[in-house]
């Protein structure tokens, strides 16, 4: 499995855990001049700006710590682009989902995830 793959994996198992918690997803993938938003979805008064970053178990580098002061300035701009497209009055708020990957014996992809409401 390569790399993109994998991120996309984790994509959908995310949005798969946000549905579940009743949350309606809006957008994935939503680009413009600024940066990704991996997930947009709305739950309540909310606007939710989701990124999902998936890391091997045990990865040197947390998939929360791979979002830095730089990522967060993109993602919060491109969330204010979207809010201004869109016309979005609703409460923004910014999660990480760190969802990480683990080979097991048999060589499957096992996957768990870690799901940061209000990461910054």
């Amino acid at each position: 499995m390569n790399i993109g793959e994998t991120g996309r994996n984790g994509e959908t198992r995310v949005a798969a855990f946000l549905r579940k918690s009743g949350y309606k997803i809006v957008k994935r993938n939503y680009q413009c001049r600024y940066g990704e938003i991996d997930i947009i979805a709305e739950k309540d008064e909310y606007i939710v700006f989701v990124e999902v970053k998936t890391r091997k178990k045990n990865s040197l580098i947390s998939p929360m710590e791979a979002v830095d002061g730089f990522k967060k300035q993109r993602i919060i701009y491109t969330a204010q682009d979207y809010m201004m497209k869109t016309d979005c009055s609703l409460q923004p708020r910014f999660d990480v989902a760190e969802v990480f990957t683990e080979q097991s014996i048999d060589k499957k992809i096992k996957y768990s995830l870690n799901y940061i409401k209000n990461a910054f």
